[in-house]
């Protein structure tokens, strides 16, 4: 048995027009619902991202935590540089003046009678941080006085340092801290009175 088949409609200027009118409806709601899907994983990236940072930046924290502890337990066990021995060895040093509006932040001093060294810790050691540190010595004069008279010396310390802040630390007579195994070395051959 022949199946009969269904008479088709001839299209009209009418039908065609109903046709792409619905066309457009379905494509505005199919903009919307993907404006709208679009929106809320944008809002989810922009949230996945800020924990990403947040984990970052507390890595990057525990990263240089861990630094200082090594560099400051380190110096406490062997209280030498430069030939010297030290008796006062103290970590995370700050101090702020009121009068003076001015802070200080100190990530190791150590002490004797006639020397200070002011040894600033990174977890990665850059060109900058040679210059921030000799940018230290002024405020610390002005917050510790009592140490005015005394020499002063300067040493960067990191896990990691940079050939460029090497290079550049020696050049300015700022001692090279580094841990190699499971030992503390100083590079003081270049340093230079402050």
């Amino acid at each position: 048995m022949r199946s009969k088949k269904k008479p088709q409609e001839e299209a009209t200027y009418e039908s065609a027009w109903k046709l792409i009118q619905e066309n457009a409806r379905a494509i505005k709601a199919m903009q919307k619902e993907n404006a709208i899907s679009i929106k809320a994983m944008q809002k989810e990236n922009a949230i996945s991202i800020k924990a990403m940072q947040k984990q970052i930046g507390g890595i990057a924290n525990s990263n240089g935590e861990v630094a200082e502890s090594y560099f400051i337990n380190s110096f406490k066990k062997y209280p030498y540089f430069a030939e010297q021995e030290f008796d006062f060895v103290e970590g995370n040093v700050n101090k702020y003046s009121k009068k003076m509006n001015l802070k200080g932040e100190y990530d190791l001093l150590l002490c004797n009678g006639n020397a200070v060294v002011i040894i600033e810790i990174k977890y990665k050691v850059q060109k900058e941080h040679v210059e921030q540190l000799i940018h230290k010595i002024d405020s610390f004069k002005l917050l510790f006085p009592h140490y005015n008279n005394y020499t002063i010396y300067l040493g960067l310390a990191g896990f990691h340092i940079n050939v460029t802040a090497e290079k550049e630390a020696l050049k300015q007579g700022v001692a090279i801290i580094k841990q190699v195994g499971k030992n503390m070395v100083i590079n003081d051959a270049h340093l230079k009175l402050f």
